[in-house]
C-alpha cells in the first residue's frame, strides 16, 4: 500500500529551514528529503500561498520561512498541503445496495471519521517550534552521550 509522505517530507524540509543560515535552494532540500527538486517546488508553492514560506529567485535565492514557528501547527501545514488523505483504508463501495454492506459502511465510516478528527486535533496541538525544540534537545542529548 502506497503511503502519502508529503506531510512528513515538508515538515522535514521546514525544520531544516528553521536554521537561519539564509535561503535554501530546492535542490538542497530535495537531497535532504531524498526526493526530486520539482516535488519540493510544487509542495513549497502551496506553503508559499498559505504564507508559511517565501522564495527569492536568482543567485543566492531560495526558500525561507515566513512564519512564527510558535504559531504554526502540524494541522496548518496539513491544510496548506491540501488535506491529503489521512487513512489509507476505506469502504469497499460508497453506495452499496446490500444491507450488510450498508451496516459495515456505517460502522467503518463513523470510526474513520472519529479517527481522522482525533488525528487533526492532535496535529493542532503540535507546533513547528515544539518539533524544533525536540530536535535541539535530542542533539544536546546526543552530544552529551558521545562526550561521556
Amino acid at each position: 500500500m502506497k503511503r502519502d509522505s508529503r506531510l512528513s517530507t515538508v515538515l522535514h524540509v521546514l525544520l531544516h529551514m528553521a536554521d537561519p543560515s539564509g535561503p535554501v535552494r530546492s535542490d538542497v532540500m530535495a537531497r535532504a528529503a531524498n526526493t526530486n527538486p520539482v516535488v519540493i517546488r510544487r509542495t513549497m508553492a502551496g506553503l508559499k500561498q498559505a504564507g508559511f514560506v517565501r522564495s527569492e529567485k536568482g543567485h543566492g535565492g531560495g526558500w525561507e520561512l515566513n512564519c512564527d514557528l510558535d504559531k504554526v501547527t502540524l494541522r496548518d501545514i496539513y491544510l496548506a498541503l491540501g488535506s491529503p488523505t489521512l487513512l489509507a483504508m476505506g469502504n469497499r463501495t460508497e453506495s452499496p445496495g446490500c444491507l450488510v454492506e450498508q451496516a459495515v459502511n456505517r460502522a467503518l465510516g463513523q470510526t474513520f471519521d472519529e479517527a481522522e478528527a482525533l488525528i487533526l486535533e492532535r496535529f493542532g496541538g503540535v507546533t513547528l517550534a515544539q518539533l524544533a525544540a525536540d530536535i535541539r534537545g535530542n542533539h544536546k542529548h546526543q552530544e552529551h552521550t558521545h562526550a561521556s
